[in-house]
């Protein structure tokens, strides 16, 4: 695949598990895009959106590596898609980078993918550090950093991420300290286009490097950028692969996600949401369960799935909008 395209193309991508949120600033942007998702994995309020703003909605089971592979050359053959490009929920399956880069449509070899989990951290780092989610644009090789985002946790002993804050409150040799040591790990990788997720834990002796994973941040990250910056991180992703170099804004306040904090149970009956969406403050909130259905306890992935979005001038401020969300929300379990 070109690194980049001309900037006057109709660029037409598969994109793999995207966001409708990612699908429809491409198709705002002039490109048309199909979306490919696993069924088991897509959430049922969410397949329709995706349909809705995706040229086609195709289901395929990614256990299935033949099958998998199958579809997306079928896919683009058909259809003379110009690029395959990860959305951003889980990692990138191994089939889909294999044929992709079969197919010529992708910048990044399947090698690159293997080094970045080589390069990651040997997991001793300790649950209490701090870790800070760095954001990243390719273009041609050139690592972009446009953002860096606080983890917020349960605190001892488990640690559990309860939220994110954008932008981590860093000082400025933090944040030099980070960029420089998240651009030497991409660039070792000889990753070549397209975003990335590098979490990174805060030790006493620098900054040390858990994870990187070549996809735009998940849970809400996007969204924090853009309310706390007004940089849209998701067009910004699609407007790399014509060339354009991410230009970001400073902050002017702070956005935080914050998950709202139920045990584990069936749900029998819940009130406040209607109230949570219209404080002023509130830029987005979501609570996919209905009564009858088990709600995921803190910790588990799935619970990430119901969230309160907030604004504010400080990183206090915004905790304590969080908090009176969380506690405006109503819901009894059995």
């Amino acid at each position: 695949m070109r690194d980049h395209f001309p900037r006057n193309s109709q660029l037409k991508l598969l994109l793999v598990m995207p966001s409708h949120r990612l699908v429809r600033k491409g198709s705002e942007l002039g490109f048309r895009i199909w979306s490919i998702w696993d069924p088991s994995q897509l959430e049922a309020d969410f397949a329709p959106r995706v349909e809705e703003v995706s040229e086609e909605l195709l289901l395929t089971d990614f256990s299935d590596e033949a099958g998998l592979r199958e579809t997306i050359a079928r896919t683009a053959r058909r259809h003379g898609i110009d690029a395959v490009l990860h959305g951003g929920h889980g990692d990138p399956a191994r089939s889909v980078v294999r044929e992709a880069w079969q197919l010529g449509l992708s910048a990044n070899p399947p090698a690159v993918y293997e080094r970045l989990r080589f390069l990651e951290g040997d997991g001793q780092e300790p649950a209490s550090a701090p870790r800070v989610g760095v954001e990243t644009l390719t273009v041609n090789g050139n690592h972009n950093v446009v953002g860096m985002t606080a983890q917020r946790t349960t605190g001892p002993p488990h640690f559990h991420v309860t939220g994110y804050l954008h932008p981590a409150p860093l000082t400025c040799f933090e944040r030099r300290t980070i960029e420089a040591a998240v651009q030497e790990r991409l660039t070792a990788s000889g990753y070549r286009s397209g975003p990335a997720h590098t979490m990174v834990a805060l030790l006493p002796q620098g900054p040390r490097i858990v994870s990187c994973r070549p996809y735009l941040g998940a849970d809400g990250i996007p969204l924090l950028c853009e309310i706390a910056r007004g940089f849209d991180l998701e067009a910004a992703v699609l407007s790399g692969l014509l060339g354009h170099h991410p230009i970001v804004p400073d902050a002017y306040q702070y956005a935080e996600i914050g998950f709202f904090l139920l045990p584990e149970g069936q749900l029998e009956t819940l009130t406040g949401m209607e109230d949570i969406a219209v404080t002023p403050w509130v830029r987005g909130a979501r609570f996919p369960y209905a009564v009858g259905d088990l709600v995921a306890p803190v910790g588990d992935p799935r619970a990430r799935r119901a969230y309160v979005v907030v604004e504010g001038d400080t990183p206090e401020l915004t905790r304590e909008r969080i908090a009176k969300a969380r506690g405006d929300l109503v819901a009894q379990l059995r």
